[in-house]
C-alpha cells in the first residue's frame, strides 16, 4: 500500500502578482523592476513573480511581470490598467486615428489574435506602443487570466479581443451592461 501523499498543489494568483508589481513602482523598487526587464536572464525578481503563478503558470507570470516592467520603465506611478488587450489596442494610434482607424494598430492586433501559441513578441509590441502613445495598459490581472486561457476553446480569448478592438465607441459599455 502506497502511503505517500501527493505534494500540495499551489494555485495561481494573478491579483497578488498585480499587487506586488504595482507595489514595486509605488515603493520605487527600480532595481527589481530593472531585473524584470532582463528577459533572457532568470533573476530573483523573475523567480518571485513566478511564485504567484503557482505550480502550473510560473513562466507565464514571469513574462507578464516582464511586460509590466517594460510598460512602467521611468514611470513614477503604477497603472493597474483596464480592459482586455483588445480594448487597450483600441487606444493605440496617433492624431490620424486610433484602434481600428489606425492601420498599424489593426496589423498588430491581427498578428496577436492569429497566433495559436501565446504571441509574446506581439503582446510586448502592443504594450510598448501603449506606453509610447501614453495610453493605459490592459488590466494586468485580466491579461494574466486571459493568457492562462489562451488555448481554451471555450474561453475564445483571441476572438473576444478582436470583438473588443472593433466594437464602436459607446457600444462596449452598453453591451457589457446587458450581460
Amino acid at each position: 500500500m502506497d502511503t505517500e501523499a501527493e505534494p500540495p498543489r499551489f494555485p495561481h494568483d494573478s491579483t497578488a502578482l498585480t499587487t506586488w508589481l504595482t507595489g514595486l513602482v509605488r515603493d520605487r523598487e527600480y532595481g527589481t523592476l530593472a531585473e524584470l526587464r532582463r528577459a533572457r536572464v532568470r533573476t530573483n525578481a523573475h523567480i518571485r513573480a513566478g511564485w504567484y503563478g503557482g505550480d502550473d503558470h510560473r513562466d507565464l507570470f514571469e513574462q507578464v511581470a516582464f511586460l509590466f516592467a517594460i510598460y512602467h520603465q521611468g514611470r513614477p506611478t503604477p497603472s493597474y490598467g483596464h480592459g482586455s488587450l483588445g480594448a487597450a489596442a483600441r487606444r493605440i494610434g496617433d492624431g490620424t486615428g486610433r484602434g481600428p482607424d489606425n492601420p498599424g494598430a489593426q496589423r498588430l492586433l491581427g498578428r496577436v489574435v492569429a497566433s495559436r501559441r501565446v504571441p509574446w513578441r506581439h503582446i510586448q509590441h502592443a504594450v510598448t506602443r501603449l506606453r509610447s502613445c501614453e495610453q493605459p495598459p490592459p488590466s494586468w490581472t485580466a491579461l494574466t487570466e486571459d493568457l492562462i486561457k489562451w488555448n481554451d476553446r471555450e474561453a475564445r480569448v483571441a476572438y473576444r479581443w478582436s470583438v473588443e478592438f472593433h466594437t464602436p465607441p459607446g457600444r462596449g459599455r452598453q453591451a457589457s451592461r446587458n450581460r
